[in-house]
């Protein structure tokens, strides 16, 4: 018998990814979301629901009775004010833990957190470690404080999605690549900055190690999803940019910071600039996550990040137009 997985949130960005894995290699898949799916071949295994309701979430996935779970389902953009706004991250958590409950052959549960329960740039000194900077952060930062207040049964584990590329990716995870590809991206001087990003393809690989290794160890239940070691950022930019034929400029540090103060001051009337001191802070700050704990899981992701690039583009010029 195939192996039964069900997926909350499975037709955003990584579950869409994950989804065409799957399915390509055998499993029977569940989507769960009140969003349609981005292929329309994955309307088959996609069920309208949207799992702040209990009642409707509850009878489709005892139905269904999946092997594992990959909980995804989650409001991930920085525009909301208060919890509430992100319901599906915190009751919708708490509702998929009650199900669980009534899975007693459930092998494994996988819920997705995310980098921003700490800001960039921060090490936490533990897994329990928390300095969220937007509400958005806070809202996942109860997500795990529910999983770890209601453990599940079976064998889980925590993941902590960095900032993730690739195909069928949207805002504001493409904003890097939509810049260099626009030629509005510039190095800064002779300034250096590095980030943890990972590539999809390297993500799921990550994600499907994680599905199937012990995490029984409590110390040692939360794991950062993304590429290993961190990208410098000027040269991703330039790989990027070679891959399209032209280089990448480089303007001196004190007139792009000029032009970070001129797109403060337009904000003011609300008038968008492409480069304001969140956005310099961002190109010149590094954000590092340890990776350790997934690397030892996962040690040979299956793509470089040229490939990635690669695979990157096409995905553009089939699917977006562009380029």
């Amino acid at each position: 018998m195939p192996k039964k997985v069900l997926i909350t949130g499975g037709s955003g960005f990584i579950g869409t990814n994950l989804i065409e894995h799957l399915i390509k290699k055998g499993y029977k898949v569940l989507n769960i979301d009140f969003n349609q799916p981005k292929i329309s071949k994955h309307n088959q295994f996609w069920e309208n629901i949207d799992i702040v309701d209990i009642g409707k979430f509850e009878e489709k996935v005892l139905s269904f009775s999946p092997d594992y779970i990959i909980h995804l389902a989650a409001r991930t953009d920085l525009d909301g004010n208060t919890l509430d706004d992100y319901s599906a991250n915190t009751t919708g958590t708490e509702n998929i833990l009650k199900i669980v409950k009534k899975l007693p052959e459930l092998k494994k549960i996988i819920i997705t957190s995310s980098k921003f329960v700490n800001p960039n740039g921060y090490v936490p000194n533990s897994q329990f470690d928390y300095n969220p900077h937007t509400v958005y952060g806070e809202s996942k930062v109860v997500t795990e404080n529910k999983v770890w207040e209601n453990k599940p049964h079976c064998d889980w584990c925590i993941i902590r999605p960095t900032s993730i590329w690739g195909p069928w990716f949207g805002i504001p995870y493409r904003n890097f690549f939509d810049m260099v590809m626009k030629r509005m991206y510039f190095h800064i001087g002779n300034t250096q900055c590095y980030k943890t990003y990972g590539y999809i393809g390297n993500s799921i690989y990550q994600i499907e190690a994680l599905l199937y290794a012990e995490t029984l160890d409590e110390k040692n239940k939360v794991f950062y999803i993304g590429d290993n070691p961190a990208y410098e950022i000027n040269e991703w930019a330039d790989e990027i940019a070679k891959e399209l034929g032209f280089n990448i400029p480089t303007m001196p540090k004190f007139i792009i910071r000029f032009l970070a103060w001129f797109g403060d001051f337009l904000k003011v009337f609300k008038i968008k600039f492409p480069m304001t001191s969140f956005r310099y802070e961002n190109m010149t700050s590094n954000g590092v996550n340890d990776m350790s704990n997934t690397h030892r899981i996962a040690p040979h992701p299956p793509f470089n990040r040229v490939e990635g690039i690669k695979n990157t583009i096409q995905w553009f010029k089939k699917y977006e137009g562009e380029i």
